[in-house]
């Protein structure tokens, strides 16, 4: 069964890379944006370091080497090659890479036909889910590589449709709610323990803020005017001349932005896309209103769809009351990041099926937007 579910995890990283060339693999244009063969070799390289090196007997490391060159952030596991570096890296080659990963899925096949322990398989759940997370940044990082070529290339059909719905809001009177992971399933350790919380009364709305709503945001001059930022949300706009989500060109005064498609005429009906916190607070007070809580959020979601961005909240990413860090490597997963960001809710349009759920707790700094990021309004 596991083995099964293994298959199914590795086979989509590949599904996401088919339409790739080899040149495409080793760009990384930002420091935030790491190259698909990374992404390749480190997921990798996680099954390896952290389930057959210490778990299966004989297994013989398929280049030493390679964990420095993969590992992502672990301190416990030894040096790296520093994140700004990852596109500098020639070799190993793709093909290096794909071998690699090969190797590693051969030696998993075996391994995952004898018995394991419940500790051990859990650790194999994180493996995967650990390669989902991934499976969407890999399909991030593929649309800003894409993005940001002049050519504007096209990658996929996997730009969805999206129809127009009337907004309403959905109000909840002030009280004590839970919140936090519940169940027996798979979460992530940043989604427990679950706990209480007193909310006010506030109102959500059930729709997402469509590229429509924003447009009109820009033709108000909203980002020319300052009463709407953050302090440093308004210098980071004023010395990066940004002036519209990621990914929007004006050409012969009309609209377009880059999708998966290509370069495209803005779908008026589409949410809004690649906005970063600090556009998505400075919008909500242009429209006197403001974002949600990760609260509010996560108490309101069972009465509106989510999943198609991830929403932006006001809420620090802060560990939960009873927040326990895992012992070695395995502990410097969540715990280490909380500071400077912020939390989003929900899913998005290259989230894995069934990846997230609305206990689950994205987290960013302000001032990224490669992500697919959008905003649900609260009043």
């Amino acid at each position: 069964m596991i083995y099964e579910a293994y298959k199914k995890v590795r086979q989509r990283t590949n599904e996401i890379c088919k339409n790739l060339q080899t040149e495409d693999y080793v760009v990384q244009p930002v420091e935030f944006v790491s190259p698909p063969k990374w992404h390749i070799g480190h997921t990798t390289w996680f099954f390896e370091t952290f389930i057959l090196i210490p778990h299966f007997p004989n297994y013989q490391i398929f280049n030493d080497q390679y964990n420095f060159v993969f590992n992502s952030y672990y301190e416990t596991v030894g040096a790296r090659v520093i994140r700004t570096d990852r596109g500098n890296l020639s070799r190993p080659t793709v093909a290096d890479i794909y071998q690699y990963r090969a190797y590693v899925d051969e030696a998993m096949e075996k391994f995952l036909q004898t018995e394991t322990s419940k500790n051990l398989k859990e650790l194999i759940i994180l493996g995967l889910n650990h390669e989902e997370q991934h499976q969407e940044l890999l399909a991030t990082d593929i649309k800003y590589i894409l993005g940001n070529n002049p050519l504007f290339p096209p990658y996929s059909t996997l730009e969805k449709t999206y129809s127009h719905q009337k907004e309403k809001f959905i109000s909840f009177k002030e009280g004590i709610y839970e919140i936090g992971y519940n169940g027996n399933d798979f979460c992530f350790d940043n989604e427990l323990s679950r706990h209480k919380v007193y909310i006010n009364d506030f109102s959500i709305c059930d729709q997402l803020v469509t590229n429509e709503d924003y447009l009109n945001f820009i033709k108000a001059d909203g980002y020319k005017n300052f009463k709407y930022w953050h302090a440093e949300g308004w210098d980071w706009i004023n010395k990066n001349d940004i002036k519209s989500p990621m990914y929007w060109h004006t050409i012969n005064g009309d609209w377009y932005n880059y999708t998966f498609e290509g370069l495209k005429k803005i779908n008026l009906n589409a949410p809004v896309n690649h906005v970063s916190f600090y556009e998505a607070s400075a919008f909500a007070n242009w429209k006197n209103m403001r974002l949600p809580t990760e609260f509010e959020w996560e108490v309101a979601a069972d009465l509106f769809s989510w999943g198609e961005r991830w929403e932006w909240t006001e809420s620090a990413y802060l560990p939960y009351p009873g927040f326990i860090k895992a012992e070695g490597a395995i502990g410097e997963y969540n715990g280490k990041f909380m500071v400077n960001q912020k939390v989003l809710r929900g899913a998005s349009d290259v989230t894995p099926q069934n990846h997230s759920r609305k206990t689950y707790r994205n987290f960013f700094h302000p001032d990224l937007r490669w992500q697919f990021t959008g905003i649900r309004l609260v009043k």
